[in-house]
């Protein structure tokens, strides 16, 4: 397991597109191990592939309290939509930065786990923002094109 390097705004691969996987080999176990490993140094509660320079259709998540709940997307689809919820959102690849997001407040998803099973999984409030926020990273989409008004500085806000 290791720490990967986290690409940021301007890298020309957050807003390509990934591809899928087609199975999960040694080197994808390894590369879900070490997202999860650079998402939980970054203090951040999600990590798309990309974001780590990998073009492929794979991120995790963990947005339990503890953070000790890291859920595995693979292929991720979103089934269904529903609600609405808005609120501030940041992304581990613009540092220190937030923006007003609309996102929906019910997600239902359906994908693959680290072993290829497939499951259904349906989300609120935080889980469906951080799934909606992450699947967007695969197709080369950042929070800041939907932005309800000006980028911020997190620190700006803070004082």
């Amino acid at each position: 397991m290791a720490l990967r390097e986290i690409r940021v705004q301007g890298d020309p691969i957050l807003n390509k597109v990934c591809k899928p996987v087609a199975a999960v080999s040694d080197r994808i176990l390894e590369l879900i191990d070490d997202m999860l490993d650079t998402m939980y140094d970054a203090n951040g509660v999600g990590l798309a592939a990309p974001q780590i320079g990998i073009l492929k259709r794979i991120f995790v998540i963990d947005v339990s309290e503890k953070g000790d709940e890291p859920l595995v997307f693979i292929n991720p689809k979103i089934i269904k939509t529903s609600g609405s919820q808005t609120g501030d959102e940041g992304c581990l690849s613009i540092p220190g930065k937030t923006a007003t997001v609309t996102r929906p407040d019910h997600v239902v998803v359906r994908a693959f786990d680290e072993e290829m099973k497939e499951f259904e999984l349906e989300g609120e409030g935080l889980l469906a923002r951080a799934i909606m926020h992450e699947n967007d990273h695969l197709d080369g989409h950042l929070y800041v094109e939907k932005a309800e008004g000006p980028v911020r500085d997190v620190k700006a806000q803070q004082e």
